[in-house]
Formats: C-alpha cells, structure tokens, sequence
C-alpha cells in the first residue's frame, strides 16, 4: 500500500495568484490563469509544478528543468527554459517560503500524536496498526495511523508520530522521536535518537529569519543501525534518505536532504550538511564534516577530525582541515615537523 504522505497540500493557485501572493514579476507572455498544483525540486518539478533556482551549483538543473513555473533572480532569467514561466524576483528563497506556506499551510508544525481532533489518552492511537508480535513498552507512545511491523520493539519513553511506518524485527530504543519518517526491516536505532524533525532552513535577512516549512521525509532502509543520541532531519523538498546496511554511531548529526548511499559507516560526532550526497560505502572518521550541497564518491574515505568542502571522487582517501588528499595532507605534516625541529634547534 502505498504511504499517504504526511502533509495536507492546498491549491492548486493560479500564476496570478502566486506572483501577487510572493511578490514577484510574472514573465512575458504568461497566461496567468494557468493553475500550478505544488512545488518541487528543479530536477523533479513537472508542467504543474513550481519551482525556484536560488543557487549557482544547480544551473545544469535549471536548464533542463520541466517545471512549469519557476522562482529565479532577474541575472538568472535567461538561463530558464523556454518552456518555464518565469516568476522573477530577488529573493527566490524567500518566496519559496511563502508558497510552501501556501501549498502546505499545516507543514511548518510537527505532527506528532495528537492531529485534528483525533487526540485521546492512549498511548497507543485507535487507529495505529500494531502487527502481530509486535511490543509496545509501557510508556511508549503510538500516534494515529502509525504502523508497526511484527517482531518490532518499541520501548519505553519512545514517541512514534502521526502515519510512521516502522517495518518488521526492528528495535526503536527509549526516549526515541520518530516523525515523518518511513523506516524498514531490521532497523536498530538507539536510545534518544531524534528522527524526522525540522530540517534547519531559514531565508535569512535584514528584518530576520524567516522559517521555509520543511514537507519531505525521512527514508531510513533496512538494517540500519543509529547510535545514541544522533539526529536526522527530515527533507525540505526531497527525502532525506539513509540507505540499506549503513552504521551511524553516537552524536551524528544529518542535515535536511542529505542521501546517505548503501553500507557507509559514520564515527561519533560525525556532521553532514544538508544536500550532501554520500555514495555507496563511504567511511567518515570521528569529528569528520561534510559542507552542504556535496558529493562524496563511493568507497571515499575521510579522516577523523577533518572538515570537507568539495566533492570528491569514489575511492578518494582524504584527511585535514579543510581536507584534502591523504598523501598531500602526510607531506604537509612531515615538512611542519621538519621545519619546527630546525627552528628548535
């Protein structure tokens, strides 16, 4: 069966309604009866979707994009296809703030276990589906229309939000928080592991920040394992996804769209910043960061300590602060010793 979904969406609106609603221009000849049904990102967008293009790393997205309409600043206009109207304005970010506010008005407060009118005194919501041989401790809280896979563990002090869905012989540790979030088979995520909040996204400006509602999920695939006390925010637009076999430690932090490819293995104190991609079997040391809006190729490596700004290809071993290539950081650290050994002598 396929997942409802977490969030209730409005619409559609026409451009008209948009461009007076955000401010911004409509562009040429557009017709501006024509209705627009939700957002989405550039690469996912269709004719009936908005989009916005507020960052130069994604210019090869906008030029082939579908989206039928799309926020961009007036330096950007040429660059959208002929085929997209333009809504332009100088504050793209902004303004995808407010249509998300538009689109899903219900999106920018958590849904947790009291949604609408539904809010009762059992911890475990009526209409929650608990498969056979699964446990609910007591203590643990089961909102509505949550699923709960047969063999799982649900144990004390732990709150499962509004339509989660856990899979079979998983264990969901105490004094976890799951919201929007769809986790599979033979999970293992450890005590006061936080799941499915507010990815970190504001449009930042003179008169403050204004906060962009977050409506993607969080994907975590089978055999999964999330250490103590780590977190992992859901998406803005897309999914933030954790993939099959990998092995987060204690105190990880996940930002908000980041993919996490298959069997990768994260150390404490790990960071990885939002719309970063990690591929297949990457190995992040302990303190390791990752900036946003990165690619880390499949098998890369990345030292303990060390703080990566760029992508890097697969198989790539790199280490230092900023990090670069493993051999060139050893050299760099080998002429240091030299050079302080000459100077004390």
């Amino acid at each position: 069966m396929e997942h409802p979904g977490f969030y209730e969406r409005a619409g559609p609106f026409s451009l008209a309604e948009l461009a007076e609603a955000l401010g911004a221009a409509l562009g040429g000849s557009a017709d501006p009866n024509r209705s627009i049904s939700n957002v989405m990102p550039l690469d996912q967008a269709a004719p009936m979707d908005l989009s916005f293009f507020d960052n130069r790393k994604y210019l090869n997205l906008l030029a082939k994009t579908d989206a039928g309409a799309c926020l961009v600043a007036k330096e950007f206009v040429d660059r959208v296809p002929a085929e997209t109207i333009v809504l332009e304005t100088p504050t793209p970010y902004k303004d995808l703030a407010k249509a998300l506010s538009m689109f899903y008005p219900d999106a920018v407060r958590p849904k947790v276990t009291s949604v609408g009118q539904q809010a009762t005194c059992d911890p475990v919501h009526p209409s929650a589906v608990i498969e056979p041989g699964a446990t609910i401790e007591i203590g643990a809280i089961v909102g509505p229309e949550a699923h709960i896979g047969s063999g799982t563990v649900v144990a004390s002090g732990a709150v499962i939000g509004y339509r989660v869905y856990i899979g079979r012989d998983s264990f969901i540790g105490p004094n976890v928080s799951i919201v929007h979030a769809l986790l599979g088979n033979r999970v293992i995520i450890h005590s006061g592991v936080q799941i499915g909040q507010d990815g970190f996204g504001f449009a930042m400006g003179p008169q403050g920040h204004q906060k962009v509602p977050q409506v993607g999920r969080v994907i975590i695939q089978d055999d999964v394992e999330i250490g103590a006390n780590s977190t992992v925010d859901r998406g803005a637009l897309n999914d933030t996804i954790v993939g099959e076999g990998t092995k987060i430690d204690n105190l990880v932090q996940i930002g908000h769209n980041v993919v996490i490819g298959r069997h990768c293995v994260l150390v404490a104190q790990t960071a990885i910043a939002g719309s970063t991609v990690l591929e297949d079997f990457v190995a992040m040391g302990g303190q390791s960061g990752v900036g946003g809006h990165v690619r880390v190729g499949a098998g890369a490596q990345i030292a303990a300590g060390s703080k990566l700004r760029d992508s890097i290809p697969a198989g790539a071993k790199y280490a230092g602060y900023p990090a670069r290539p493993l051999a060139e950081w050893g050299r760099e650290i080998a002429l240091l010793k030299r050079m302080t050994k000459r100077k004390g002598n």
